[in-house]
């Protein structure tokens, strides 16, 4: 039996991956608990009470500064502020504690996680912006120049490209870790009052509101549902090694910003409003996901529509 270590445990990663092992998904992997770490730990309580067991330790340290750090067999590294509004009002701070994270984890883990199988949570980000006419960013795709992104992901990505390497660089000391490149998500932990679109468009038809797309040039996402993503992120911590291998996660079915908010639209029976295209720049944000179905075997459970579905199941419980 093993024990799992997630650092960002109260953020959307570490709920996903603490309500599937509520449920059993950790079963196969042989987790027996879990501890879930954050700077305030114990907001889980207030937060997501139905998520804690006697199983489930709750640590609170911060990552960019603690001295120690509990030992497991596998570690999750999913600490990172991904509000793009703190990116924006304070973009060195944020990009600064990414990078503090990682190196001092990096520094940690010699002495407490050396013989642990380790996941750093990376992002799509670091590819830069996607190439028009590439349908999907595959991981050895050479990264544009990150000056083409928004601010605020801009600063976010190199934080995310600098954080790689530092991990990487454990591998080459002889600790077994992995990355992976984190796409676009949906689940019932989602936030659904930040820059998340398929979040914002569930909070409005939650409330009965139409759903609204905002944005006036063509916009294509995909998305997987938070327990497949966990799946993937289990299976690529225990294939962690001196290597580092990285793999997109995410998937790689494309939808039209306008088609998906339909399709929320939909679940919640209420008025869907899309504005004219009046700007032919077309933003995608699709990931390959060759790497991981042919080295791994991965493949996911929930298509789009289950995706929501069961997202909108989970928020009526």
């Amino acid at each position: 039996m093993s024990t799992l270590l997630v650092i960002g445990g109260t953020g959307f990663f570490g709920k996903s991956i603490l309500d599937c092992f509520k449920r059993g998904g950790l079963e196969k992997w042989g987790i027996e608990s879990i501890l879930a770490m954050s700077r305030n730990s114990e907001s889980l309580r207030k937060e997501a009470p139905q998520l804690i067991s006697s199983k489930v330790e709750l640590y609170s340290a911060d990552i960019t500064t603690t001295a120690t750090l509990p030992r497991a067999d596998i570690v999750i590294h999913a600490a990172a502020s991904t509000d793009a509004a703190k990116y924006l009002s304070r973009p060195l701070e944020e990009q600064q504690n990414i990078q503090a994270g990682t190196y001092n984890y990096c520094k940690l883990a010699k002495t407490f996680h050396a013989q642990s199988k380790i996941l750093y949570v990376s992002s799509g980000a670091v590819y830069g912006k996607q190439p028009e006419g590439m349908m999907h960013i595959p991981e050895e795709y050479a990264a544009s120049d990150l000056s083409e992104l928004p601010e605020g992901k801009r600063d976010y990505a190199i934080a995310k490209r600098e954080a790689e390497n530092a991990i990487k660089s454990l591998g080459q000391q002889g600790l077994s870790v992995s990355i992976a490149r984190c796409f676009a998500f949906v689940g019932a932990w989602l936030p659904r009052n930040q820059h998340f679109a398929i979040g914002n468009f569930i909070e409005d038809g939650l409330h009965g509101r139409p759903i609204t797309v905002k944005a006036r040039n063509p916009v294509y996402r995909s998305y997987m549902h938070a327990d497949d993503l966990v799946e993937w992120m289990m299976t690529i911590a225990l294939h962690a090694s001196t290597d580092c291998p990285v793999y997109n996660v995410g998937s790689d079915q494309a939808v039209h910003m306008g088609d998906l908010a339909k399709l929320v639209a939909n679940e919640f029976g209420v008025d869907v409003c899309i504005p004219e295209i009046t700007d032919v720049e077309v933003d995608s944000y699709i990931p390959s996901i060759e790497k991981a179905k042919y080295e791994l075997g991965l493949t996911f459970q929930n298509d789009l529509n289950s995706a929501i579905r069961n997202t909108v199941l989970r928020l009526s419980w």
